[in-house]
């Protein structure tokens, strides 16, 4: 790349330069100078980048008319019936990259499904977004006898979205919510899950190991049983001493020394309602500095009794 761009820059190199990186040559990036055999001259760039990507877009091609015959080769053996022409029985997972393939995976598996869906989906914006594009896909599986439970965060509560959404849907479908869950986690029929690689959404993991999916049927599990009915059933989570149940959660994470913003995201708040929070808790608690609050955090017995709680 070094002698590359100080061709560009000086108009040419000399062959021998072009000696210790022979690939400029292969590919294309320099070539002889008909005026001057002891001199290279280089490729625009704008003009080799193209020519590189077009042999990349062939091979990819070509692969993929290997796939084809390959595929098309083996269609009569996978038809033989015998002893040794069984799937086996070898849990998998599969990482998947993509908005667009993660989607796809789970329609299929949820055209599949049959039994029951558990979903937990973190308040992060992006929930209320998707919701309309779920709504007939889970009422399909509704339609066929399953059932549906989903672990949001508190804030969802009082989304409209999500509120419209058990609103329409019928059938067996509950939803309860809590101040902080894990990433995106779908179990559908618990033999296979999705669980978020990646904050944005974009990478995913596909889960069909036995193991895994009961841990995270048994983490769904307790987290359902701590959780706050939501829907069908709303239940109000009481306050205590004039304390709310978000500024409980909010003291408990301030003890903790994190920082407005990581509250913000533990909680799925905006920073700015996360802040107007924490100056009503310190507001109630009579605190007048961020170490104070910390200090009459732990005096209020506000996070014993919300252990008690839980």
């Amino acid at each position: 790349m070094d002698l590359y761009a100080r061709a560009l820059r000086e108009g040419s190199v000399r062959t021998v330069d072009g000696e210790a990186a022979p690939c400029l040559l292969d590919f294309g990036l320099l070539h002889p100078d008909m005026n001057d055999e002891k001199r290279l001259l280089p490729t625009a760039p704008t003009v080799a980048l193209p020519r590189l990507l077009q042999a990349f877009d062939e091979r990819i091609a070509e692969e993929r008319r290997r796939e084809a015959r390959l595929a098309k080769a083996f269609e009569p053996l996978m038809r033989i019936e015998g002893s040794h022409t069984a799937v086996a029985d070898t849990p998998t997972i599969r990482v998947l990259h993509g908005k667009g393939r993660i989607d796809l995976a789970i329609a299929e598996s949820l055209a599949k499904a049959s039994e029951e869906l558990l979903a937990i989906q973190p308040h992060n914006g992006l929930a209320s977004k998707t919701l309309g594009a779920a709504l007939d896909r889970d009422q399909a599986l509704l339609d066929r006898g399953a059932r549906i439970r989903t672990l949001y965060q508190h804030p969802v509560r009082h989304t409209p979205p999500v509120i419209a959404r058990y609103e329409l849907l019928q059938g067996d479908v509950e939803a309860r919510t809590l101040d902080e869950v894990t990433e995106r986690l779908l179990v559908i029929d618990r033999t296979v899950a999705f669980v978020a690689a990646s904050k944005d959404r974009t990478a995913a993991l596909e889960v069909r190991t036995p193991a895994l999916l009961t841990f995270f049927v048994t983490t769904f599990d307790r987290l359902w049983r701590l959780a706050t009915p939501m829907h069908p059933e709303a239940a109000h989570r009481p306050s205590l001493n004039g304390i709310t149940p978000r500024q409980q959660a909010i003291a408990g994470l301030l003890v903790e020394g994190q920082t407005d913003a990581a509250i913000a995201d533990r909680l799925g708040l905006n920073i700015r309602t996360a802040r107007v929070h924490i100056a009503k808790l310190a507001a109630a608690l009579g605190s007048e500095s961020r170490a104070q609050l910390g200090y009459l955090i732990g005096q209020s017995g506000i996070l014993e009794s919300r252990d008690r709680e839980q």
